[in-house]
């Protein structure tokens, strides 16, 4: 397909496998672990991920966040532990945002040092600070925008224009915005990361990461990831594939939503703080209208009352769930201090502004007004 196809077709159409004996609209699945290879150099074998559901869907999703070719994971951890762990060494320094996902602030907190890497936390928000925290050795700088749970942004025109002045590879956590709403590989990012749990699969069913980049880095990625093993079976490759047809759709609908939503709790007096880029008063507000085709789905807020208080809130939700992870048709809530951030101690919690009162909200697809009707009697 062209460079101008919309992403909406692409979604629904770039990819698909197509059987020569039968002639259907559906990828066929092929759940083979054993291939054959007589008179053939390929190799293929889930854990190589080359089979033909993996390739299906790397060339969807290569295409959405225009690059040029990707790896799927069982797990976003998967695909970033892989993807770091293949690309620095002992001796290598890594520069991370200072308010990452609390499951990638735990494994580099945990096991970086028992690989002999080093790393930095600093806020990338400020590129300048951003600046003073390279070192000699660092070879990758890694971000999430928009960040979880505050929903930070960090300029993505100043921070390619930082890492090709040092000569140092950028990786995003782009989860949040999904390829819908962002595409980081166009402004200059060398490596984009999915948690595909999320809004790739759309439904609270499937667990799945994804890598896109040039293929020179996927081909580097891909002998690491072979030994390290994270593939996806081709069962749940054909259910993610399915689930990509509607993303575009979705992620719209769900967009639209939180904007409404952020502003209804922004103008509510029991909530203090409401952290959504599509408000005026975020303080990043024209950095998300400049890189951004749409304000994503997630929003995050306080409460006026404590953390007691908060409880009794969400236990009075009738259509929005009180449930872990994102990105799903259903709206879902959570404290990030019990949940995504739990393994953080109560210190690092409040250096990156994480409060026990703190909500963060994926918002699903369901009519906007209930949603509103819904919050505004567990409000009370």
């Amino acid at each position: 397909m062209s460079n101008k196809t919309s992403k909406a077709t692409l979604c629904v159409h770039q990819g698909t496998l197509h059987s020569e004996d039968q002639p259907g609209v559906n990828s066929p699945i092929y759940t083979s672990t054993s291939f054959g290879y007589l008179d053939t150099d390929a190799r293929t074998y889930p854990r190589y991920f080359n089979i033909p559901n993996q390739d299906s869907i790397a060339k969807k999703l290569a295409a959405l966040e225009s690059g040029e070719d990707g790896l799927i994971f069982s797990s976003g951890m998967a695909a970033i532990s892989t993807t770091l762990l293949s690309l620095v060494k002992k001796g290598d320094h890594v520069l991370f945002q200072s308010d990452l996902y609390g499951g990638t602030q735990h494994f580099i907190t945990t096991d970086f040092p028992r690989f002999g890497i080093e790393y930095s936390l600093s806020d990338a928000t400020n590129i300048e600070m951003f600046e003073e925290a390279i070192q000699f050795n660092t070879k990758l700088i890694y971000i999430e925008t928009p960040s979880n749970p505050l929903l930070k942004l960090t300029d993505l025109q100043k921070l390619v224009a930082l890492a090709k002045q040092y000569g140092v590879m950028t990786m995003i956590d782009n989860t949040f915005a999904s390829p819908i709403n962002q595409n980081p590989i166009p402004m200059g990012i060398d490596i984009v990361m999915h948690s595909g749990t999320k809004y790739l699969g759309g439904h609270s069913d499937i667990c799945c990461g994804a890598i896109i980049s040039s293929k020179e880095i996927i081909e580097q990625i891909k002998g690491t990831a072979a030994h390290f093993g994270g593939s996806l079976n081709a069962n749940t490759c054909y259910l993610l594939e399915r689930s990509l047809k509607t993303l575009a759709l979705r992620v719209k609908q769900q967009t639209q939503n939180a904007q409404k939503i952020a502003e209804f709790l922004e103008s509510h007096p029991k909530v203090r703080k409401v952290y959504y880029p599509g408000l005026a008063s975020h303080p990043q507000h024209d950095i998300a209208k400049a890189q951004m085709n749409g304000f994503g789905a997630m929003l995050s807020f306080e409460l006026n009352e404590n953390a007691g208080i908060a409880q009794d809130f969400l236990r009075k939700l009738k259509i929005a769930k009180p449930a872990m992870s994102l990105g799903g048709v259903e709206t879902v809530i959570c404290e990030p201090a019990t949940t995504s951030h739990a393994k953080l101690t109560p210190e690092q919690r409040q250096n990156v502004g994480i409060s026990d009162a703190l909500m963060r909200m994926s918002v699903g697809i369901e009519e906007v007004q209930d949603l509103i009707d819904d919050f505004t009697q567990a409000l009370g």
